[in-house]
């Protein structure tokens, strides 16, 4: 059974690759959707797919890449429709 949740990461989580990191691991897990900056500084995904690989996914989003400093990840359900493939979109 498939899941959708859409994310805010709050933290230091601009200019440190969160959004290419966020990309690469959800590919690597099979997982559809996009990861985007916000202006505010925070970064929003939405992640679709396997409820285990999301799952998975949301706990790697807990720590991020290597130079971020994740202080918290805010998950709603989704029903918003994913894509084919995980991209990067522009930023809001």
């Amino acid at each position: 059974m498939g899941r959708t949740v859409r994310i805010i990461v709050r933290g230091r989580v601009q200019g440190v690759g969160y959004r290419a990191w966020t990309e690469r691991e959800a590919l690597a897990r099979g997982l559809q959707g996009w990861v985007r900056n916000r202006l505010d500084g925070s970064v929003e995904a939405l992640i679709s797919g396997d409820e285990r690989q999301v799952e998975d996914m949301l706990r790697a989003c807990r720590h991020g890449p290597r130079l971020a400093a994740v202080d918290d990840v805010t998950v709603q359900e989704s029903a918003e429709p994913a894509g084919d493939a995980f991209r990067t979109a522009p930023t809001i």
